[in-house]
């Protein structure tokens, strides 16, 4: 430690450092805290914070370190790759009312996956002279709005302005503690210009010390029943979408899984890698399949475990819904049925289920094995199924994507982590250990992927993140200010381009199959043609590009990039030209 670094007084209970300004005394208390990162997109508002920096950087303290996003969305997507991965809390600034309008939509994909930010944005001067910090630009009469947060109050756990010096600490300390307990979710804290730039000379702060957040356990009583039901079950099923949040909890699924040959199903919304691809017990990505024989079906940590409109559990059959918040009560409305709640952390709650169900496991022991053995079948009959879709595509030009999904999957090793935005088809890929997928948020902010991918390669150097995404997508990621950061974070991208938004098409198919724009084949506000160049845009990054329409060369490709991030240490874009819908 320099002596820059210590503090200049020190008791058992509190901190005393020197300070030119409240901005520097924030940033010191975010590095007493442990944050490590600032994802900043500047504006006038910084000014105590940029000089802050600059003392930070004199006087050799590391953290937390600036990154810049040169935009809000991207900014916000790449701190919420970092958490994801982590499971750190995460702080971004962006400028006033404008900053936090550009990063509102990343603000919703955090708050439906449960992602502990602290969003922060300066305020509009609102002195006219006064005071240090006050209004000297036009726009700072323009700007100011009369209730900043309410642009996404919706969306965050608690918002509030910093109002003095003297309650910094509190006021930060409360922002980390709301974040990060559970469900975890997005906090906002705005920070006037006239606050951060008034004039202390030392900050007295209290050190936290390590830092525990309490997690939910499960009742024991839900548990019991929960167990009741199970170990009579003669066609159980699991459907999860996001219990690979945390990866111990899919070590606890796998285990009760395989304690009583439980079949699991992962639900539309596939943010994680929840149970392992290749394990016998795996049914795949489609829960309606198996949805009307479960007599018993326990949903962990899925917002969406089936769509209604297309199919219900049939008559009889009981619900197990366990999650950090089962109902999901942030949703306006979700109506799934539930016999028996289980509000826990799931790796808590699974473990605590197995446990219960390990006193009927010997009188069960034939049950268990005999279906075991049907489902590890039905898995292999799945896997066969699914390469032949693969094969069967294999010499289409353009390229379909059930083909381009199988080559990833031939590709990605373990230092690789796949972030999907949609189209990749996520049963050609082995996926085996958590950790190694990541993808889009349910509340579907279109462009997450790239800026996450960011967070990913900050929070692991040495991996190798592969973005699959549309260039539907590509268009949202807000794409220039990616390409920016990818210079210092170099990651693969992989624009699965159709020429067309799918999803808008297809849902016009879907509500109208007889309708105007089917019969004469006229959709429009979907196609996106004519299609640029995609991968000229990463030669401007100095990145390595390339256009795929062989597909007999998708392999070839996808190792050229790769080695283009781990060897040359610059970010890689592969523009694959596939089918038109």
């Amino acid at each position: 430690m320099t002596e820059a670094q210590k503090p200049r007084k020190e008791n058992a209970t509190s901190v005393t450092v020197p300070i030119d300004n409240v901005g520097q005394a924030y940033l010191d208390l975010l590095r007493e805290r442990g944050i490590k990162y600032f994802f900043g997109n500047a504006g006038t508002d910084f000014a105590p914070l940029i000089d802050g920096f600059a003392r930070f950087a004199a006087e050799k303290k590391d953290f937390p370190r600036p990154i810049l996003v040169p935009h809000e969305f991207t900014a916000v997507s790449m701190a919420h790759g970092f958490a994801m991965v982590t499971g750190e809390p995460q702080v971004v600034m962006v400028h006033v009312n404008v900053g936090t309008s550009n990063g509102l939509t990343g603000v919703m994909n955090a708050a439906r996956a449960n992602i502990p930010l602290i969003f922060t944005a300066g305020r509009t001067p609102i002195t006219e002279g006064e005071m240090k910090g006050g209004r000297n630009l036009h726009i700072h009469w323009a700007q100011e709005s009369f209730d900043q947060a309410s642009m996404l109050r919706e969306y965050v756990k608690w918002d509030y302005e910093l109002r003095n010096f003297t309650q910094l600490e509190k006021v930060v300390d409360r922002a980390l503690n709301l974040a990060m307990s559970e469900p975890k979710g997005p906090v906002y804290l705005s920070l006037p210009r006239e606050v951060l730039a008034e004039e202390h000379r030392e900050f007295t702060y209290t050190p936290s010390g390590p830092r525990h957040y309490a997690k939910p356990g499960p009742d024991s009583e839900a548990i019991r029943q929960a167990a009741l039901l199970l170990k009579d079950a003669e066609n159980p099923l699991i459907i999860t979408s996001m219990v690979g949040k945390n990866p111990a909890a899919v070590g606890e699924l796998v285990k009760l899984c395989e304690s009583f040959a439980f079949p699991v199903v992962i639900a539309a919304s596939n943010l994680y890698l929840n149970f392992p691809a290749e394990h016998p017990l795996h049914l795949g990505f489609d829960p309606l399949k198996y949805l009307g024989d479960a007599d018993v079906i326990m949903v962990i940590e899925s917002d969406v475990p089936w769509f209604p409109i297309k199919a219900q559990p049939k008559s009889g059959a009981k619900v197990i819904q366990m999650g950090i918040d089962p109902f999901f009560s942030r949703y306006p409305m979700r109506t799934f049925p539930v016999d028996v709640p289980i509000a826990s952390d799931p790796e808590a709650g699974l473990r605590s289920l197995r446990e219960a169900l390990s006193t009927y496991k010997e009188s069960k022991r034939k049950n268990i094995q005999e279906r075991f053995s049907r489902l590890a079948e039905e898995h292999n009959t799945l896997k066969a199924t699914w390469k032949a879709m693969a094969e069967k595509v294999r010499q289409d030009s353009p390229i379909d994507m059930e083909w381009l999904s199988y080559c990833v999957g031939k590709v990605r090793d373990g230092n690789t982590v796949i972030i999907n935005e949609y189209d990749l088809r996520t049963h050609q890929v082995p996926l085996e250990e958590p950790g190694s997928f990541y993808g889009s948020p349910m509340v579907s902010g279109l462009g997450w992927c790239f800026g996450a991918a960011l967070g990913v390669k900050l929070a692991r150097p040495d991996s190798v993140p592969i973005v699959c995404m549309g260039d539907g997508t590509y268009h949202f990621t807000a794409p220039t200010a990616g390409h920016f950061v990818a210079q210092n974070f170099p990651v693969v991208v992989i624009v699965f381009n159709n020429q067309c938004w799918n999803a808008v098409k297809g849902s016009v198919k879907d509500l109208y199959p007889a309708g105007w724009a089917a019969k004469r084949d006229h959709f429009v506000l979907c196609d996106l043609e004519p299609a640029p160049a995609y991968e000229k845009i990463v030669e401007a990054f100095g990145g390595y590009g390339e256009r795929v329409e062989d597909p007999g060369e998708i392999i070839p490709a996808l190792k050229r990039a790769v080695r283009a991030v781990r060897k040359e240490k610059r970010q890689a874009l592969l523009n694959v030209i596939c089918k038109h819908p």
